[in-house]
């Protein structure tokens, strides 16, 4: 009889702990720190006890959740554009971080079709403005650069897209992502090839998430956002693509993902590089109308209606994510199905609605999601 060799043990997930003894007094570079999952990470990190130095332009959403969770009292916020190369280049020299995470970007589909040029320019040569100030960096770093899940040439189909895939990009912003992948793949190779880690002391990998929903996105053309403005309104909601699916999750899920992936990472930066997925499970890929149905439920009341668009701009129709990589090498894996982040999106709006405190509120979802057992 042939003897099976005994698989080796799932490394240890998200933690508390983990995440305490990582970040707690390290210096991070934080860019985007003022969108909305920057908002999310900059409290996350502050809470960890990490000194944070945030790089981005100012909140561009009213109201806006870096406002409410008061961001400039927990980091030190330089105001500034990416393509601002000196004033990036000097402002991560200066502070000298041991982590960055950069989150900076031009994040929307429909807004990437008319402002295509900018589009590029921010995701694709502002990525490569931040590599070539680390290569100045004249001391170990830990680096977690965050793309998306539309990097990959879709096709449309049902298969579940995996790292390996190849990338593309039908809209400007898919394809402005896909390029900066192909920049940090090449500075990688180049600058900080992981076989040479002895000399440049530099870890980098990539994070790769879904459809994001949560309490304190308050941007235009996410689906979420918009079904509290019109029921905030008493508006029906206006859904473009019903049948559209996408991999939704909740906030917390990728930013517990490129938290955990910059602690392996710091620990192991010739074994935890390269790109990683993000996603919910395969069966929480859903229709734009369920989630809509979901959210109408959970706030109980309000209607949607699908308006007839002439004209408007390729959007992916079907797009779902492998996570077996993070799964099986960093023990990463989604705590909440869609029901459950719908649900807990809607709450969080309904509470700050009622005038709850919002650090408050992002605190407790940060306990709740920390704590939750798979």
């Amino acid at each position: 009889m042939v003897a099976v060799p005994t698989p080796p043990a799932r490394v240890k997930g998200l933690s508390e702990a983990l995440l305490r003894e990582t970040y707690a007094g390290k210096k991070v570079f934080l860019t985007g720190h003022t969108g909305f999952k920057g908002s999310w990470l900059l409290y996350w990190l502050h809470s960890l006890g990490a000194e944070v130095k945030g790089y981005a332009l100012p909140p561009d959403t009213t109201p806006s959740l870096y406002e409410l969770v008061n961001g400039g009292q927990l980091c030190n916020s330089v105001f500034a554009d990416l393509n601002d190369r000196s004033t990036l280049t000097q402002a991560l020299l200066d502070f000298a971080p041991d982590f960055v995470f950069h989150l900076a970007a031009q994040p929307l589909v429909r807004l990437s079709y008319q402002i295509p040029v900018e589009t590029f320019q921010t995701n694709a040569i502002g990525t490569a403005y931040l590599l070539d100030a680390l290569r100045q960096l004249d001391q170990p770093c830990t680096v977690v650069l965050i793309t998306t899940d539309k990097v990959y040439e879709n096709q449309e189909w049902v298969y579940p897209y995996r790292e390996t895939d190849r990338l593309g990009g039908y809209d400007p912003y898919s394809a402005s992502k896909a390029c900066a992948e192909l920049v940090i793949n090449s500075y990688v190779q180049s600058f900080f090839n992981p076989a040479d880690y002895g000399r440049h002391h530099k870890g980098i990998a990539v994070g790769r998430a879904g459809n994001v929903i949560g309490g304190g996105d308050w941007a235009l053309d996410r689906i979420v956002p918009d079904i509290v403005r019109a029921l905030e309104a008493g508006e029906p909601v206006q859904v473009r693509n019903p049948h559209a699916v996408r991999p939704w999750q909740h906030v917390l899920e990728p930013l517990g993902g490129y938290l955990l992936l910059g602690a392996q990472l710091a620990r192991e930066p010739q074994l935890y590089g390269g790109a990683w997925n993000f996603g919910p499970h395969i069966q929480d890929a859903l229709p734009v109308a369920v989630l809509a149905d979901t959210a109408l439920r959970a706030w109980g009341a309000g209607t949607y209606e699908t308006p007839e668009l002439a004209n408007q701009p390729h959007e992916a129709g079907l797009l779902k994510l492998d996570i077996s990589k993070a799964y099986n090498e960093l023990g990463w894996e989604p705590k909440y199905d869609a029901a459950t982040s719908i649900q807990k999106s809607i709450a969080w709006y309904k509470a700050w609605q009622d005038g709850q405190s919002v650090p408050a509120l992002v605190q407790a979802d940060i306990n709740s999601f920390i704590n939750a057992v798979v």
